[in-house]
C-alpha cells in the first residue's frame, strides 16, 4: 500500500474509526438475521404443535370435582301470591267456620226448689265478616248435664225425626234458644223408664263441633 494513501485532511485515526464503525454495523445486522431465523425454525414449531396433535387428557383435579346443579327456588313473593290465589273468599250463605262462632249458655237460676225445672239460655253468635249458616239442632248443639263423673242427661238422647236445624246467622245477631230439663235421666235406651234425679249440685254445658260453652253450675233442692 502506498504510504501516501493516509495523507489526507481527515487523518489516519479518523479513517480507522469510520472503518470499525461500518464493520460493527454489518456484524449487528448479521446477528439479527441469524436470531430471527433460529426463532422461527422447525424445532420451535414442532414443540408448539406436538400437544395439539395428541389426545387431550383431562386434568385429574377437574375430574374429581363434584358437579353442582343450581335450581332456582321460587321467591317468597311468588309463593305467597299462589297460596293466596288458591284460597276462595268466603261468600254469604256458606257454612260457618268454628273460629267465626261464639257459643255460650247461661242458667236461668242457681238454685231450683222441689218441682222446679232448670232452664238454660243458649246463644250462638256469628262474628265473621259475612252471613253464614249453622246447624243448631239438638244433636249439633248438645246440652249435657253431669254430676261429677255421672252423665245424667243429654239433649241428643232419644231424638227422632229431622234433627237438623240449619239457620242463617247474620254478623253480630245471636241465635237464641231456651232449654228446659225435666229433672230426669236420659240414655241410649229410649224405651226404658226414666228415673228422676236426687237433690244435689249439677253442671250444664253445651257442645257443638269445634265449640264448647262455659260451664253452668246449679243446685237442685
Amino acid at each position: 500500500m502506498d504510504p501516501h494513501t493516509f495523507r489526507s485532511d481527515i487523518g489516519v485515526d479518523v479513517y480507522w474509526r469510520r472503518r470499525m464503525a461500518a464493520l460493527i454495523g454489518v456484524l449487528v445486522v448479521v446477528a439479527v438475521v441469524v436470531w430471527a431465523c433460529s426463532s422461527s425454525g422447525p424445532e420451535k414449531t414442532s414443540k408448539v404443535q406436538a400437544p395439539l396433535s395428541g389426545s387431550l387428557t383431562p386434568d385429574p383435579i377437574v375430574t374429581v370435582l363434584p358437579t353442582v346443579t343450581v335450581t332456582p327456588s321460587p321467591s317468597p313473593t311468588s309463593t305467597h301470591r299462589v297460596a293466596k290465589a288458591t284460597v276462595r273468599a268466603k261468600r254469604p250463605g256458606d257454612a260457618c267456620d268454628s273460629p267465626d262462632l261464639v257459643l255460650n249458655m247461661q242458667g236461668r237460676g242457681d238454685v231450683y226448689g222441689p218441682g222446679s225445672r232448670p232452664r238454660f239460655l243458649l246463644t250462638l253468635v256469628n262474628i265473621g265478616k259475612v252471613m253464614c249458616t249453622a246447624d243448631v239442632g239438638p244433636r249439633a248443639m248438645e246440652v249435657r248435664i253431669t254430676s261429677g263423673s255421672d252423665r245424667v242427661w243429654s239433649s241428643a238422647d232419644c231424638v227422632s225425626g229431622d234433627v237438623d236445624d240449619i239457620r242463617r246467622l247474620e254478623r253480630g245477631i245471636p241465635y237464641v234458644r231456651e232449654i228446659e230439663w225435666d229433672r230426669r235421666r236420659s240414655g241410649g235406651d229410649c224405651t226404658a223408664k226414666r228415673d228422676g234425679v236426687q237433690a244435689g249440685t249439677y253442671v250444664a254445658v253445651v257442645h257443638s263441633p269445634g265449640l264448647k260453652s262455659h260451664k253452668s253450675v246449679f243446685h237442685l233442692r
